[in-house]
């Protein structure tokens, strides 16, 4: 069966909803026809002149990279330009660009996941959780005849909608009674009498922002001159995605060991692995942030965990941090932590279409930093 970039990109937006990315973040489609066949695929961490020609050397029609190759906006992509001059190269060898950046980073699995699984590290949670969804449960009774049409307007105006699935309502039929008191209209019944007649209760779930114009759908769309329901606010739970994650190793072992763990388990660099604090600190509970880190420092030190893993520390704000008595310091060279991210990805999409589209996981390093050098000397 032929395989679309659409097909592969509607599985990657449902493990990775462009919806979640952070309102400066570029993703999705960059360029290429979402209706074109594809049969071979390439991951990688950034979209550079490397992995362009690897895309097209390998004869791959899509290549989905983390990193945004546009990340600013621009009025042009003229072949001239360093980056224009990659998507003229990628139309003209029919391949497509995709980018999974923030989405990815707090989707559940996502960048700091394959991060965790690559150190060995059972995740508990994350270190930063996404705010929590604000829900309510609204509750109404409706003459039996009325329930489905009722329904489908609450559907309409945006409840029944829980994670990926919609049109989600609980439905249970009773017998409901009233008495219309004097000055009443009632669409069912007579002025003083008591009515009792068939009822359904539908329950649906709504995002609290949706809140007025369901009510505004249930009252018009009610039947009964009186609408009766229950509307509640659901307990905030935490949530289980957002930046980072906290895992644990099976045995604590020393931060010396801990640091050499890490550097085995992550591709090669220039700029390699570095630790900050007392070698022999030991190290078991960590928390991990694939990419730029530092601002979640705090975090880390709240989390109570033994070592922080992430890239791009910077001199003062780390010496601040151990001097407050936070966790271990773990940097990684910002492609390397990103990097086990595109296997986790490329299975994704091998396991959607059971090996009919072929997937690859880009190997060239594409970490700016190519030489590292230490002093040989014992100068200061």
């Amino acid at each position: 069966m032929s395989r679309t970039v659409g097909d592969v990109l509607a599985v990657l937006e449902a493990a990775y909803p462009p919806a979640a990315a952070e309102s400066w973040d570029a993703v999705g489609l960059v360029c290429g026809d979402r209706a074109e066949p594809v049969s071979r695929v390439l991951f990688c961490v950034d979209p550079d002149e490397s992995t362009v020609d690897e895309a097209v050397e390998r004869g791959a029609q899509l290549l989905v990279a983390h990193h945004p190759l546009l990340l600013r906006g621009v009025n042009g992509v003229p072949a001239d330009d360093p980056k224009g001059a990659l998507v003229h190269r990628l139309i003209r060898n029919d391949v497509a660009l995709y980018t999974a950046h923030t989405n990815a980073d707090v989707a559940l699995p996502g960048v700091s996941d394959a991060l965790a699984e690559a150190l060995g590290l059972v995740v508990t949670g994350p270190l930063t959780p996404a705010p929590a969804r604000e829900l309510d449960v609204l509750a109404t009774y409706v003459p039996v005849d009325q329930a489905s049409r009722v329904l489908d307007a609450l559907h309409a105006a945006g409840a029944g909608t829980i994670g990926d699935y919609r049109d989600v309502a609980w439905k249970v039929d009773g017998v409901g009674q009233f008495r219309p008191l004097e000055g009443a209209r009632p669409a069912v019944g007579t002025v003083g009498s008591l009515e009792r007649l068939p009822e359904t209760r539908l329950e649906v779930v709504l995002d609290r922002r949706r809140r007025s114009d369901v009510v505004a759908a249930l009252r018009s769309a009610h039947p009964y001159e009186e609408v009766a329901f229950n509307l509640n606010e659901i307990a905030e739970l935490p949530s289980r995605t957002g930046i980072g994650r906290i895992g644990e190793l099976a045995e604590a072992e020393p931060l010396a060991v801990f640091a050499q763990r890490v550097a085995d388990a992550l591709p090669a660099t220039a700029w390699g692995v570095r630790a900050a604090g007392d070698p022999g600190r030991p190290i078991r509970r960590v928390a991990v942030c694939g990419g730029a880190g530092d601002s979640y420092l705090s975090a880390a030190t709240r989390a109570g965990v033994d070592a922080y893993v992430t890239s791009d520390l910077r001199h003062h704000p780390a010496g601040e941090h151990l001097a407050r008595g936070g966790p271990a310091l773990v940097d990684v060279a910002h492609w390397a932590g990103e990097w086990p991210w595109c296997g986790q990805a490329a299975g994704i999409v091998r396991d959607a279409f059971d090996g009919t589209v072929d997937v690859l996981v880009s190997t060239r390093r594409t970490d700016p930093w190519t030489v590292g050098a230490t002093t040989r000397t014992g100068g200061r």
